[in-house]
């Protein structure tokens, strides 16, 4: 009886998933369709991101990620709009000459995988079939797989150089590091298949290291994040000198766009639940990257708290120049792996 139960509530609940996807997914074709009333140099929209997965939620948040074409650049590139405290619109503007060459955006290591499985909301001019014509030709043979993640990996190690010639202090230089971090993981995940979203990257990271058969390098991972140095009570004692940073910065007309109000509950909650789950240092990276981006728009009188989150996790100062090092030999192991890959390729 209990199993039957079980199973009962488990499809009950996947039906009501479902459900709220589909209403999720209606409420970007009708955005889309509102737009291209009120805009007539509207090409195409297209919606991206964690709807188009299986499993959108954490923490029953998710965002809906839009992207409007159009004929111009337009002087706003990025909108972020409220629906409720889990849900968001997160809406970003191209002009029609960022797609002009789809051969070559097919080994773009963001946007051929973007490209490659969209929902079209709106099109006209054939968009999508001259797009998607460029981008899916042999878009999976090894030679465009590797292509993406080679191209990932040589921005990691170029961010890594300039590191070591640049100043080694505050939210800045941190940023860059990160972002090193965050190429690399994601050149090995490109190789079995979409980049890691943000949320979840640590989440998703070992097992995409495992299916290119390095799975120790999820470990090596969190020790670039110093997750290896803190528990969940220590992660959840920074939560709310993170929140008043984040709201703090959110006002802000220089920090970028993923730092706004609306998506205060779409990090909160899924630290929230991250931190009471299995693996709860898989808050480490969205917790401490949005942080970083929001104490590089504040006064340093306003940074204090980080600075000792930072130092809990010796990604402080004095830990810059032993943090570099161990960037340098996870990317050694990156390099190595695409390397041996395209030569069994022969390419």
């Amino acid at each position: 009886m209990s199993n039957s139960l079980d199973s009962l509530v488990q499809s009950a609940q996947e039906r009501a998933r479902k459900r709220v996807i589909s209403d999720l997914i209606r409420v970007a074709e009708e955005t889309a369709q509102k737009r291209a009333l009120s805009d007539p140099w509207l090409v195409a929209a297209y919606l991206t991101g964690s709807l188009r997965s299986d499993n959108p939620f954490l923490g029953n948040t998710t965002d809906i990620d839009i992207v409007f074409i159009h004929a111009e650049e337009l002087n706003i590139r990025h909108e972020i709009l409220p629906l409720t405290p889990e849900v968001h619109l997160d809406i970003v503007h191209k002009p029609r000459s960022d797609f002009e060459k789809p051969k070559e955006l097919r080994v773009h290591p963001w946007l051929g995988p973007e490209l490659y499985d969209p929902l079209p909301l709106y099109v006209t001019q054939h968009f999508f079939e001259f797009v998607q014509a460029g981008v899916r030709d042999k878009y999976n043979e090894p030679v465009n797989v590797l292509a993406r993640s080679h191209r990932l990996a040589e921005n990691a190690r170029q961010t890594w150089r300039q590191l070591q010639l640049g100043q080694t202090s505050g939210p800045e230089w941190l940023l860059s590091y990160l972002n090193s971090v965050h190429a690399a993981a994601n050149a090995i995940a490109l190789l079995t298949g979409n980049p890691l979203a943000e949320r979840s990257f640590l989440l998703q990271f070992p097992e995409r290291a495992a299916a290119a058969g390095q799975p120790g390098l999820a470990a090596g991972l969190l020790g670039l994040l110093g997750a290896n140095r803190v528990d969940a009570a220590a992660l959840a004692g920074f939560l709310p000198e993170w929140e008043k940073d984040f709201l703090a910065a959110a006002s802000s007309p220089n920090v970028r766009k993923r730092i706004a109000a609306p998506r205060l509950g779409y990090y909160k909650l899924a630290f929230e639940f991250l931190l009471a789950g299995e693996t709860p240092l898989a808050v480490v990276w969205p917790m401490f990257y949005t942080w970083t981006l929001s104490v590089s728009v504040l006064p340093s009188a306003r940074i204090a708290a980080w600075h000792k989150a930072c130092e809990a996790l010796g990604l402080a100062e004095e830990s810059f120049v032993q943090r570099l090092d161990g960037l340098d030999l996870f990317l050694d192991s990156v390099e190595e792996i695409l390397e041996k890959m395209t030569s069994a390729q022969g390419l």
